[in-house]
Order: C-alpha cells, then sequence, then structure tokens
C-alpha cells in the first residue's frame, strides 16, 4: 500500500495522461456503501492502491476543489453510434470519426467503458431495411485500438426471427477475442409483444421519426407482425443454438424485453445471465428471484416513464429490482439518473452510482472496474453541479 507517499510529486503531467503513480484529494469519494468526505485517492500502475479518509498532512498530485470523485460510468447498452453516424438522413460520415464522437460523448457524459449495440439482422426493429453500413465495418471500427483504449465495447445484437441474423452473428463471434465471453442480447421486437405490446407504439414511431403517413404506418406495422408471426419455427430455432452457446460459456446472454414470467423463466433455462429492460414489474421480479442481472433504462428513469407505455424503472429502482441503468438512445442519463433516483429518494447516492457502476460492469461479466476499491482499474470521475444537474469535469482512464 502507499500510506507513506505524503507529499505530491514534482512531475508535471496533465489530466489526459496521468503518470503510472498519482493521488488525488480534496474530493467526496462515492465508495460502493457510503461518501467519504475529503477523500483522497492512490493510484499505482493504473489501479486503485488506496482510497478513503485523508490523513492530516498529505499533499496530492490533484487537489479536486470538493468535487464529486465517481468510478468511471459503465453503459452495457448504448445506440449513440448510430445517430453520430447518420445524424440526419442522407447524412452519412466517417465511421472512424462516428465511432470518435460517439465515445467521446459518452465520456462527456462520464460513460468510460461502453458496449455499442451491433445489429445482426436483415431489418430494423420497425421492419424497415438495415441499410448500411453492416455489423463487419461496425466491428472493425469498434475494434479498433484507439477506440477499445477509449472504452469502446460490442454489444451484439440479433433479431431472433431473421433468417440471416444468426449465421452473421456465429461468424462475428469468431474474430472476438475479448477478455470476458461476448456480451448478446437476443431481440423480438415483433409488434403485439415486448417492447412493442401495443402497436400504436410502433405506428407512432414510424410517423414521427420516419415521416410516414398514419395509414401507412398502420398498413405497414400490420403486414410486419404478420409476416414475423409465420417466423416462430426461426425464433425457436435461434434461442435453442444461442442457449447452447450461452451454456457453453461462449457467451454471456441477455434477454432484451422481457414481458412475462414465462418470458424470464424461458431465458434463465437456455442460461441467460441478463434480462434487459423488462417491460413489466412480473419480468423483473421473476429475473430477480432466478438470480438474473436487470437492467433497466437510464432514459426511463429520468423522464419517470417509459417512452413505450411500459414499466417505469423508478418503480423498479423503487422495488429494489434494478443492478444496473443502460443509456439506451440518451449518453447523458446515466449520470443524470444518479441525480434524479438520489432526489426523488428512491435511493442513497452509493446505491444510484453501484447502478451505473459496479452494477452494469457485473452484468457484463467484468469484475476489474466500477467501484473506487483497492485493486480496481482507476477509471474515475471529478463531478460538480451545473445549476440543478451533475456534469463531469474531468474523466481519467487507467
Amino acid at each position: 500500500m502507499f500510506t507513506s507517499l505524503p507529499a505530491a510529486t514534482d512531475r508535471p503531467w496533465t489530466l489526459g495522461a496521468p503518470p503510472a503513480e498519482w493521488s488525488l484529494a480534496g474530493v467526496r469519494a462515492v465508495l460502493p456503501d457510503r461518501v467519504v468526505d475529503d477523500a483522497r485517492l492512490v493510484v499505482h500502475d493504473g489501479r486503485v492502491a488506496e482510497v478513503g479518509e485523508r490523513p492530516p498532512g498529505f499533499r496530492a498530485d490533484v487537489d479536486g476543489g470538493g468535487a464529486l470523485l465517481l468510478p468511471g460510468l459503465v453503459d452495457v447498452h448504448t445506440d449513440v453510434l448510430a445517430h453520430e453516424r447518420r445524424p440526419r438522413p442522407g447524412a452519412d460520415l466517417p465511421l472512424d470519426l462516428a465511432v470518435r464522437t460517439a465515445t467521446d460523448r459518452l465520456a462527456a457524459g462520464g460513460v468510460l467503458t461502453a458496449f455499442h449495440g451491433v445489429a445482426f439482422g436483415e431489418r430494423t426493429p420497425v421492419g424497415l431495411v438495415a441499410g448500411d453500413p453492416g455489423p463487419g465495418p461496425l466491428l472493425s471500427a469498434l475494434r479498433d485500438p484507439v477506440a477499445v483504449d477509449a472504452g469502446a465495447r460490442v454489444l451484439y445484437r440479433v433479431d431472433v426471427r431473421c433468417l440471416t441474423g444468426l449465421a452473421d452473428l456465429e461468424a462475428a463471434l469468431a474474430g472476438d477475442a475479448g477478455d470476458v465471453p461476448p456480451l448478446v442480447s437476443h431481440e423480438d421486437h415483433t409488434p403485439g409483444i415486448g417492447q412493442y405490446a401495443d402497436p400504436a407504439t410502433m405506428e407512432r414511431f414510424l410517423v414521427e421519426r420516419e415521416g410516414m403517413s398514419p395509414p401507412d404506418a398502420h398498413a405497414h406495422v400490420a403486414a410486419w407482425r404478420a409476416e414475423r408471426e409465420g417466423r416462430a419455427d426461426v425464433a425457436a430455432a435461434a434461442l435453442e443454438r444461442l442457449g447452447g452457446w450461452a451454456r457453453a460459456g461462449r457467451i454471456r446472454l441477455a434477454g432484451h424485453d422481457p414481458e412475462t414470467r414465462a418470458d424470464v423463466e424461458a431465458l434463465a433455462a437456455r442460461g441467460g445471465a441478463v434480462a434487459e429492460f423488462p417491460t413489466t414489474v412480473e419480468a423483473a421480479l421473476a429475473a430477480r428471484e432466478l438470480g438474473l442481472h436487470v437492467v433497466a433504462g437510464g432514459p426511463n428513469a429520468v423522464r419517470g416513464s417509459s417512452h413505450a407505455a411500459n414499466v417505469s424503472a423508478r418503480e423498479l429502482v423503487a422495488r429494489g429490482l434494478v443492478d444496473a441503468l443502460a443509456s439506451d438512445y440518451v449518453p447523458s442519463s446515466l449520470l443524470t439518473a444518479v441525480e434524479v433516483l438520489v432526489r426523488e429518494r428512491l435511493t442513497d447516492l452509493p446505491g444510484a452510482v453501484r447502478l451505473v457502476t459496479s452494477g452494469p460492469a457485473r452484468a457484463a461479466g467484468l469484475d476489474d472496474r466500477g467501484a473506487l476499491v483497492p485493486g480496481a482499474r482507476a477509471d474515475v470521475l471529478l463531478v460538480r453541479h451545473a445549476g440543478r444537474w451533475p456534469t463531469v469535469v474531468a474523466a481519467l482512464h487507467a
């Protein structure tokens, strides 16, 4: 341990490139179970060596000026890359630039480890042609060492009713040489179940986001639903195959939008580890009873309700049924959700921080980050309030 470091080093360095050993003090540190005022952090070789109350006379390399010290946030489901790649219809940006700006946008919200959703399926969740770029270019961009060093990871999202999605996924997984089994989420966006239990929700999306007329949207959803209902055998075969991979330890399996207890029981039976965005209290309760990690939406927690009229993430947090929040479509929602959940007295500050740090890290199978404890990666944030809301003033990668 490093209690023998009484004074700051004389080496000049920048926040963007800290040395192998450095220290920070004058902060309020959020530990897994408590908040330490006037804390100090000592880092050695990119790992937390010590964290706790600042000893008398200790002079650190960096003075946090009373800022809140948090572990870097972990996001197990973000779709920000798609927006950065194509911010407007027809306005495509270079893919490596999109990865860079997506990573920067997440880091601005405190996210230092992000699982970017890469979809395997011929159609989007609302039944439109998926278009370019396909999974291959996206995976190449996310696996670039620059992106990996900045915290980019992959969430493989497969449409179980797509005739080609599973085969494409299997080929892609062959190139994944990560430190933990790949995180795979199986999805079924058939209107009438899950996220789109009310088909009118999909119709509204098509009108508001895709510019369809209401009659055209209604006709499209009806046709899409009929086509997908005819592929129940495809879904059954895909789920059986995914279950075999999960039970063999080849992947870490998540089930997207489970709606009923039966959905969750089936997920657990096929070796699933994560219930991603359960749409009802029933599904979340079942997931908790069966030992699955429960991931809810950060935007849902901030707004207080689901945009698709599903269960409120705040209600699930209040019931103790959430292990992790994911940013989904709003990168800033995780840090903001911490503020909202504490303000609404649904949990305390350490509890809210766990939902966006150690909780998602464990859901993804990562045990080396997400908490200010000795031995963890020293991915840390300094956070202050700007008016009503928290803002990141410094982010340090290990």
